[in-house]
């Protein structure tokens, strides 16, 4: 992929920016909240027990652009699993709110670790309803999350920093990703290689279809770093489901480097990894986890001090967004779900689980789109978009722009849950079945026409 950009070897990138050798009016600021999750209350959607313990805070952190002559851009990574529906859009409107600026300006995404926060309003309205309020997630914690980043937000405004210089580049990172589909004969699921495989035979099978590099987008006042952005692809997870608090190998990959550059804040978004996951070299040992984190941690170094800075200014700097309404499943009923989240008897994480898939139907119209959006800095396009999408989306998105550094940060709004290819609907498997991934597989046609028209 990008084969244009890349060394003989493949370790690394070099990126020449379309820049003025004069700055013209681009100016930063970045902003950091802490949204760790008070003890008790629940993790992962419910999915996982609540808090037990935390070993390590969470944060939401990101960066506001200054287009010279425009409103702010806002992107911001949450140390949650899942920000959905009504909970995106809180999320989005608190921080355009608080940056000045328009909600279509403002893209938050998760970096999914699981033993952390979801945050849905819409499907906690219906399952509160129905006397399941709270089950998902602690409602009073996530407005005080909210308003908390926000306020990060406002108060950077008058730290703003001119950028003079920005500087990309790609690392490949050493044996963190691997596909979890295994795939039969006949081009089937065989097997799933989760995050955390026991299983020495299914950690054996081959890597699969990854994106092995990860990419660094740094912007500079000058000789000084203000900020770091980095994206890689896979689930996030070392060891989990146990209560305990932590931003896992990403985030102490992503610590380890600010501890490196004192004073520059890192801010990582999570690629195109619904297939993907670290199961071919994790078992689940706890030991497992700082041993992923070096790895990551090296591909971040790898990527940084492959880099070439550049000069650039107001002109180089591009907002777009696509609007779409992502089809649905036909295998799930409205009504059907409506009777079971009604239904008092029957189990409450069947209900929940109905809660949430309403939610997404609700929304999935043409009056409450998803939206994909894309910041051009030269020739680096960021690319914002939803779900827990399969890695091929990111691989054809760097394919669409081969004259261009494509970095894809998904998992955005989290309605749509998994979001596969449309193959892959046909291959069974966990993340294209029914209640987890919630589009159809008509859904691969109408994203990738949204990418292409954002990228090409």
């Amino acid at each position: 992929m990008n084969g244009t950009f890349r060394t003989l070897y493949g370790t690394c990138t070099f990126l020449l920016l379309l820049a003025s050798p004069a700055f013209a009016g681009f100016s930063i600021s970045t902003f950091k909240a802490d949204v760790t999750p008070p003890l008790g209350t629940p993790l992962c959607g419910g999915g996982v027990p609540p808090v037990k313990s935390i070993t390590d805070p969470l944060s939401a952190r990101g960066v506001v652009f200054f287009p010279d002559g425009e409103k702010p851009l806002v992107l911001c990574a949450v140390d949650w699993v899942g920000i959905g529906n009504g909970g995106y859009h809180a999320w989005r409107e608190a921080l355009a709110k608080a940056a000045a600026t328009e909600v279509d300006r403002v893209a938050v995404h998760v970096l999914h670790q699981h033993d952390a926060p979801f945050c849905d309003f819409s499907a906690e309205t219906l399952a509160e309803s129905v006397g399941l309020g709270g089950e998902m997630f602690d409602v009073p914690f996530a407005r005080t999350a909210i308003a908390n980043t926000a306020q990060a937000v406002a108060e950077s405004l008058s730290s703003r920093q001119a950028v003079s210089h920005i500087a990309a580049g790609e690392g490949i990172v050493h044996h963190i990703a691997s596909n979890r589909r295994i795939l039969d004969d006949a081009g089937k699921v065989r097997v799933t290689r989760w995050t955390a495989t026991g299983d020495p035979l299914v950690r054996a099978e081959p890597v699969g279809t990854i994106d092995p590099f990860l990419k660094s987008v740094s912007f500079w006042d000058g000789e000084i770093p203000l900020a770091v952005l980095t994206y890689y692809a896979t689930h996030p997870q070392s060891h989990y489901g146990k209560g305990d608090v932590t931003t896992d190998f990403v985030g102490m990959a992503r610590q380890a480097r600010e501890d490196a550059l004192p004073g520059v804040l890192h801010i990582h978004f999570n690629g195109a990894g619904g297939n993907l996951g670290a199961g071919k070299w994790n078992d689940g040992a706890p030991e497992n986890r700082p041993v992923l984190a070096k790895k990551l941690e090296a591909g971040m170094e790898r990527a940084w001090k492959c880099a070439e800075k550049v000069p650039v200014d107001a002109t180089t700097l591009d907002w777009k967004t696509r609007s779409l309404v992502l089809p649905g499943r036909e295998d799930i009923d409205r009504n059907h779900e409506e009777q079971l989240l009604a239904n008092e008897t029957a189990n409450d994480g069947q209900r929940l689980r109905s809660a949430m898939e309403l939610a997404w139907m609700n929304r999935s119209t043409p009056e409450d789109p998803i939206v994909l959006s894309r910041l051009r800095i030269g020739t680096v396009q960021l690319l914002q978009l939803p779900g827990e999408l399969f890695v091929e989306y990111q691989l054809n998105a760097q394919d669409m722009a081969p004259e261009s550094m494509v970095c894809v940060a998904a998992y955005g709004d989290y309605g749509p849950g998994y979001i596969g290819t449309e193959i892959s609907y046909g291959q069974g498997g966990y993340e294209t079945a029914k209640y987890v991934a919630h589009c159809g597989p008509g859904v691969e046609k109408v994203l990738m026409d949204g990418i292409a028209a954002l990228v090409r």
